[in-house]
């Protein structure tokens, strides 16, 4: 069982947020009752970004709020979705005029959440939607699920809609090109080990030492399928192998390559792991155009990563390219 370095369970999450504030004091402010972080210095004449989720996930989404990317994140309790009267209030706090767009990952109460608070603000607010669901391992034909989990497919909407709201672009081009990046975008994860939560102090499975977890969820759900372990190669491999057939690549093609961390995996492992995704994509003739390593959509201490393959166009590097300031990333 894992230990957390805390005071107490219902403030861990304020708390953090207080330390993300004094870390990085020129780039984010906390707001307090309700709980929300927005840029320091607001933006002008744009539209404003707005996202989160529960916690758990960090840096996302309170790490990823600066220039180039989100003008506000919500965060709820771990796991848990923020309430809409947080989300409502952070949209209000930077709509300067321009719209708001909201970037939702795809999970029941996130949902939910951020499509009433859209419409408590309809009356004097443009609000735009773009819902992320890019888990591979939650595809369904049944019409009455709720369709793929959003993952770290999220980090990549979240960058290239900041980018494009950078330049003054109106909020339906805004829109339009964040879902246009959900739909060229697919992410499959596995896990070493799960995570434990720590406002119940369990893990959320078990696995034998020589076995791993195919298909997790971000907010510690298991996969569809346990299996053995294997080398860095073969475990990259049977994540990019059907990535690539979703997504359509063929030689030629170029991708935008993250190789995300889910918590406790460290950065000499996810340097492998991005290593076998190129070589993996080169056996195919598709061109890993731009890459990314970290750890950015964590599930707490889970041991494990994800692969995200993003289809790139020009237009998309360049977005992708432009700058960004940003606790968890800047260029």
């Amino acid at each position: 069982m894992s230990r957390y370095v805390l005071n107490d369970r219902d403030t861990f999450v304020r708390q953090a947020v207080e330390g993300l504030e004094a870390a990085h004091p020129g780039l984010v402010r906390m707001h307090d009752d309700p709980l929300f972080v927005t840029r320091r210095v607001p933006a002008r004449g744009k539209v404003a970004l707005v996202s989160g989720g529960g916690s758990g996930h960090e840096p996302l989404h309170t790490g990823l709020v600066g220039t180039g990317m989100l003008d506000a994140a919500v965060p709820g309790a771990v796991f848990t979705s923020p309430t809409a009267l947080q989300v409502r209030e952070a949209a209000q706090a930077v709509d300067t005029g321009a719209g708001v767009v909201m970037i939702v990952k795809n999970y029941t109460g996130d949902v939910l959440n951020f499509r009433i608070a859209a419409e408590l603000l309809e009356d004097r607010h443009r609000v735009e939607v773009v819902i992320v669901d890019d888990d591979l391992a939650t595809t369904s034909e049944d019409e009455s699920a709720p369709g793929r989990r959003g993952t770290a497919a999220v980090l990549a909407v979240e960058k290239i809609c900041g980018a494009v709201a950078e330049t003054g672009a109106p909020a339906d081009r805004v829109r339009d090109l964040g879902r246009e990046v959900v739909a060229r975008s697919a992410t499959l994860g596995l896990a070493l080990e799960a995570c434990t939560n720590p406002m119940t102090g369990t893990r959320s499975f078990d696995l034998g030492p020589d076995q791993i977890e195919f298909g997790v969820g971000i907010h510690g759900e298991r996969g569809i399928g346990t299996r053995a372990s294997g080398t860095a190669a073969e475990l990259v491999e049977s994540l990019v192998r059907p990535l690539v057939e979703h997504l359509g690549l063929r030689r030629g093609d170029e991708v935008l390559a993250i190789v995300n961390g889910l918590g406790a995996t460290h950065s000499l492992e996810l340097g492998v792991v991005l290593r076998e995704v190129r070589r993996s994509l080169a056996g195919s003739g598709i061109a890993p155009a731009r890459s990314l390593s970290g750890s950015f959509v964590t599930s707490l201490d889970m041991r494990g990563f994800s692969v995200t393959l993003t289809a790139l166009t020009e237009d998309l590097i360049e977005l992708w390219d432009a700058p960004v300031r940003t606790p968890a990333l800047t260029w």
